[in-house]
């Protein structure tokens, strides 16, 4: 992505009651103070605050320590770009568009040299999981695969689709178009076209990084958005998590076939493919879906009645089966808090739901597998492709129906 083009995308951005976003912020302490013009100097916002490091830290602090680490690399504009107000307005502004910066906030991975991307990789591999092909290998690889669309759409080579084997119906519109209202306070879609690329990912801490207080590690860009709330040194909540892809899988240039999304997918389909009959006529719902229900803007808009088939009616194996499935998107986040969770997960399986809509085999759009516990939540969709129209693609999301954003807000 070229350097003129990141400008024009931070430009067009128009963020309104993020700290900072009018009159200057600059830390001071941990905190936030707003900066008199009158006595800022050049050498001020030259000259970023200085955080301490602790490189032999663990866990929470661990997180803290890279995300201090990272900062010191910014200058004063760009720590006030990075570190926000947290707010329910800002906490909640994610969206699974190619809208660049105007959807989403803080700093973008384009602006940055390699030492400071370097650094914000960091953040993100100490906060998130280890597990192959989930967690941080994931995220990675989301990012990949927009740098694939990137060139796709630069070159006019979207169509054949690389590695790809679905069907699709050509009536289906695709939902990555930013058309209309932005969800969760953005702008629009950068004066109506796309922004793909691994330049146009967003990296912010909602909060000031601490191992007392409550804040949030917040980073997405198209087909991606992480929320990890922290409050007072443990992870409060690791949702809402959307993750998608498009393409579902490609080949690089050194030979390295990639699929991001598979162990997601093949967990889903594991399961579907164990339902008899009987239990899939049970699980199977009335309408049909365009999309996740609970995709951006749709927080705290869970379904009052639970539906499809209970899991207290499956075998054990199956019920092994469900939990499986969960876990990709648990595991987003760090290992020791993933564990906590699938636990909890686990004991509240007997009353959580699984169901569908369209076909199991999760190759056509339209096909929609739900699972919908007291807690957990999952989504997984397949949609028609965007750039490559004449292939599916991949939506899905991960909340928590007491944890998301750390229960910090209230949605009702």
């Amino acid at each position: 992505m070229s350097r003129e083009r990141t400008s024009q995308v931070r430009k067009r951005r128009t963020w309104r009651g993020i700290a900072g976003a009018a009159a200057g912020v600059v830390l001071v302490g941990g905190g936030f103070v707003a900066a008199n013009a009158a006595t800022s100097t050049d050498d001020a916002k030259k000259a970023g605050v200085h955080f301490p490091v602790d490189k032999q830290a663990s866990g929470t602090a661990a997180v803290v320590s890279a995300a201090n680490a990272f900062l010191n690399t910014l200058d004063s504009d760009q720590q006030s770009e990075t570190v926000l107000e947290f707010s329910q307005a800002n906490a909640t502004a994610w969206s699974n568009l190619p809208c660049a910066g105007t959807c989403r906030p803080g700093i973008d991975f384009g602006s940055l040299s390699d030492e400071q991307l370097a650094a914000a990789e960091s953040v993100l591999k100490v906060a998130l999981g280890s597990g192959k092909d989930t967690g941080y290998d994931h995220v990675m690889q989301t990012i990949l695969a927009d740098d694939v669309l990137a060139s796709a759409e630069s070159t006019g080579s979207a169509a054949p689709a690389p590695s790809a084997t679905a069907t699709v119906s050509s009536s289906a519109a695709p939902t990555d178009v930013p058309t209309g209202a932005p969800p969760s306070g953005g702008t629009g879609g950068g004066g109506g076209g796309f922004a793909y690329g691994s330049g146009y990912y967003y990296l912010a801490f909602l909060g000031t990084p601490s191992k007392t207080g409550t804040w949030q590690l917040h980073f997405g860009g198209h087909h991606l958005a992480v929320n990890i709330t922290f409050k007072n040194g443990k992870v409060a909540g690791a949702s809402p998590f959307f993750s998608g892809i498009e393409p579902t899988s490609w080949t690089a240039d050194d030979g390295t076939t990639y699929e991001p999304m598979a162990e997601f997918r093949d967990g889903m389909l594991a399961l579907t493919g164990s339902l008899t009959t009987e239990q899939l006529a049970a699980a199977k719902l009335s309408e049909s879906f365009g999309d996740v229900l609970l995709g951006p803007g749709s927080d705290g808009e869970f379904p009052a009645t639970k539906q499809g088939l209970k899991v207290s009616e499956l075998s054990p194996k199956q019920q092994k089966l469900v939990l499986a499935a969960v876990h990709p998107w648990v595991a987003d986040v760090d290992d020791a808090t993933a564990k906590q969770l699938m636990k909890t997960y686990a004991k509240e399986l007997k009353d959580t739901y699984i169901s569908y809509s369209g076909g199991t085999g999760l190759d056509t759009n339209g096909d929609y597998v739900r699972i919908d516990g007291p807690s957990v939540w999952v989504e997984f969709i397949c949609q028609t492709g965007v750039v490559y129209r004449d292939k599916i693609h991949y939506h899905t999301v991960y909340r928590d129906h007491t944890r998301d954003y750390g229960s910090e807000f209230s949605f009702s």
